[in-house]
């Protein structure tokens, strides 16, 4: 349980005082996704790293299971824009990098390994280094990375957005049928309402600066079959956008 309260963060540039979250109350129950969504500079990724104990100075609390959120005690998978992988390290070093911080022997999830590299369709590009893979088989390290930790908690910040869109679809669906397998807290930072609408459980729409919640909307359409086919996908995504689009006249 994932669980967030009248949580303030402020920062200082310039001698200038700015808040970037305010009074964001929230919770994530165990194995939920969260898509959270907003404008450009309204403390999206801030709040991601307060989840993962970047930011550790602010007002309020966050909890991970009722405890504060401590990295080093909690399993906590972070995936950036820009996937994350050391150049250095090939895909299986890469994945096991997760495993290998909390001091786990890669012996001990051998088996693990071997099913993520086949689920996640990475069978073959084992020694492959990552300037040697495209856009969408990094993301698949990525996501192979996360799973094996197996987190308590899985934070993605536009993970799919250097995608073009059918790879990004593509990586969508290996994200949700890993995720079936292995049901994982995760919190996802996207733009885009139709990625929103296919990962989110929970849709968080936050808006203005500072940011500040909105709306959560508990998604009926999260996991059905074909979903992104069906008119009620276009009529929540049609809805969604006139939410946020009033929201942010605001």
């Amino acid at each position: 349980m994932i669980q967030i309260k009248d949580l303030v963060v402020t920062y200082v540039s310039e001698g200038i005082q700015y808040t970037a979250l305010e009074q964001i109350n929230f919770e994530l129950a165990p194995g939920e996704t969260c898509a959270i969504i907003g404008p450009s500079g309204c403390g999206k990724s801030t709040l991601l790293k307060v989840l993962a104990g970047i930011i550790k100075t602010y007002d309020g609390s966050v909890e991970m299971n009722g405890q504060a959120v401590m990295p080093h005690k909690q399993k906590i998978g972070f995936i950036p824009q820009n996937y994350g992988l050391l150049p250095w390290k090939n895909v299986c070093d890469n994945i096991l990098l997760g495993i290998k911080i909390k001091n786990q022997k890669a012996a001990d999830v051998k088996e693990s390994l071997n099913l993520l590299l086949q689920q996640l369709g990475l069978i073959g590009l084992e020694n492959r280094y990552p300037g040697e893979l495209s856009g969408g088989q990094q993301q698949r390290v990525a996501l192979a990375r996360s799973f094996l930790l197996k987190p308590d908690l899985l934070l993605m910040d536009e993970p799919f957005s250097a995608l073009d869109a059918m790879t990004r679809e593509e990586i969508q669906d290996v994200y949700l049928a890993s995720w079936k397998k292995h049901p994982i807290s995760t919190i996802l930072v996207t733009h885009h309402v139709e990625e929103a609408v296919y990962l989110g459980q929970k849709i968080l729409i936050l808006t203005g600066c500072p940011g500040v919640v909105s709306q959560v909307i508990d998604n009926p359409l999260f996991g059905a079959e074909g979903v992104r086919s069906q008119q009620e996908f276009f009529e929540l995504c049609l809805a969604l956008r006139k939410m946020i689009k009033e929201d942010w006249r605001k």
